[in-house]
């Protein structure tokens, strides 16, 4: 894939997590954008994949990690977080994200406007804490409610 490349794998106008008129776009690309404000790490095991509970409400996800704005693609957030998770350095790769796009200044929307970025980035290793492996290759999967789902069905 050209580094420049995206390839847009489904959109859903007007968003119903999203304010009024707000569209979530999933996107495949090698290229992290900015602003990101979540890093997740894809770590897979087969055909599963590492999760964890989210959010204190217990339901799975993949491990998740809010990024400083001072970080803008979260390359930096990704690589310390996958240090955190393996308890070594490993190499983190992006695979793409969600891109939520929202226009004004909503009340209660905590994300930037118009342009919030939620990243996916592959990781390889042996997670250091517990966690779930749930398998992710079916639109059956648990999982496939989660806005980063189209991303790992597209072939990560």
């Amino acid at each position: 894939m050209d580094a420049r490349s995206e390839v847009l794998i489904q959109s859903t106008p007007d968003a119903q997590w999203l304010p009024r008129g707000g569209r979530a776009d999933v996107v495949r690309s090698n290229v992290a954008p900015g602003p990101t404000c979540l890093v997740r790490l894809l770590i897979c095991r087969g055909e599963t994949v590492f999760c964890v509970p989210r959010d204190g409400s217990g339901k799975l996800d993949l491990p998740t990690r809010k990024v400083p704005s001072s970080d803008q693609d979260g390359r930096a957030t990704a690589r310390q977080f996958a240090f955190d998770v393996f308890g070594r350095r490993a190499s983190v790769t992006p695979v793409g994200f969600v891109r939520n796009v929202v226009h004004g200044q909503p009340d209660g929307y905590q994300w930037p406007v118009p342009l919030a970025h939620f990243t996916l980035w592959a990781t390889d290793g042996e997670p250091l804490g517990a966690g779930t492996w749930v398998d992710a290759n079916d639109h059956a999967s648990l999982l496939s409610a989660r806005h980063w789902f189209p991303l790992v069905v597209a072939g990560t």
